[in-house]
């Protein structure tokens, strides 16, 4: 339908909000609220070809709002035409290329050479953005871009039923990368996609004094609340931090059980640690001063528990 478009630019393939409107109830015959067209343009960011074949899931449907509510990259007829029009067509190595950097949020040149295993991606990136292949430069030297979302998810969706094995792999090589380039919050980010939760959680707790003065706590919170419980039990500097999250964050449930946690590792000496009594007690820490200054960390949780409590 669209294969015979040329265009100048990116922006020739989207529509402003206004002629998104237009499009959707005069040309295609709808008649769609005001906020349910601002949510299908912000959707599509005003991809004529999502919002056309949006138009088409949504022809006979009694409830288009909430087809416009749950409309994503999953939905049907947009994975059926990138798979019929864009992904079929490409070689090999390029349909490679588009589906393991499809876990990127944001893709370099580098970068993509660090998760794809191979060299050229910044060619690569330049080649699709001459092309008008979904892809977006966010910064005026191209340098950095990003895949249109409803892109990306139907590459990822693509990459998880025909690769299942290799989406850990990929997302720790993106950890790996963006924590050797000082990109802790993306490293992070990846950890817990590949589910290495150890690595995660090293990444978590170097982070603490920085997230935690700069005011993060809601970031730091959910990065903890992502990893498994039985983490903690071994990390006695992540179990105070997260009490200390909690209770920034007016959470009181939980604070009493991370401080325990950690108290019980306050006996345990520098010589002992590896050695343990049974091979599910090793003690991890990775920011040393943060143990030694442990006690005074859990004693102003106390102290703030407290007082949530109303404990005068």
């Amino acid at each position: 339908m669209y294969h015979n478009i040329r265009v100048k630019s990116t922006a020739d393939l989207r529509f402003i909000p206004a002629e998104a409107a237009e499009f959707l109830n005069h040309v295609m015959g709808l008649n769609l609220s005001a906020a349910d067209i601002a949510a299908l343009e912000d959707r599509t960011e005003g991809w004529i070809a999502g919002l056309h074949l949006a138009a088409l899931s949504m022809r006979g449907r009694e409830d288009v709002s909430q087809f416009v509510r749950a409309f994503a990259g999953d939905n049907r007829h947009i994975v059926d035409y990138l798979v019929a029009e864009v992904l079929r067509r490409q070689p090999e190595a390029v349909r490679s290329f588009l589906l393991q950097t499809s876990i990127l949020g944001r893709l370099s040149g580098p970068l993509c050479d660090a998760v794809t295993g191979q060299a050229g991606g910044q060619a690569q990136l330049e080649a699709l953005d001459r092309s008008n292949f979904f892809v977006s430069p966010l910064d005026d030297q191209r340098q950095w871009y990003r895949y249109h979302h409803l892109f990306a998810e139907v590459l990822s969706a693509h990459l998880r039923a025909e690769q299942p094995g290799q989406v850990s792999a990929l997302h720790g090589r993106a950890s790996v990368w963006h924590e050797q380039h000082g990109l802790v919050a993306d490293a992070i980010r990846h950890a817990l996609a590949a589910e290495d939760f150890a690595r995660a959680a090293d990444l978590v707790e170097r982070a603490w004094p920085a997230v935690r003065r700069s005011r993060q706590d809601a970031t730091l919170l959910g990065w903890l609340k992502a990893l498994p419980d039985e983490v903690f039990h071994c990390r006695p500097v992540l179990s105070a931090a997260y009490a200390h999250v909690l209770l920034a964050s007016g959470e009181v449930e939980g604070v009493e059980e991370r401080l325990r946690n950690a108290e019980r590792w306050l006996d345990t000496t520098a010589e002992m640690r590896g050695q343990p009594e049974s091979p599910a007690e090793v003690m991890v820490v990775v920011d040393e001063e943060a143990f030694r200054r442990l006690p005074g960390t859990i004693a102003i949780a106390r102290a703030g528990l407290a007082l949530a409590q109303g404990d005068v």
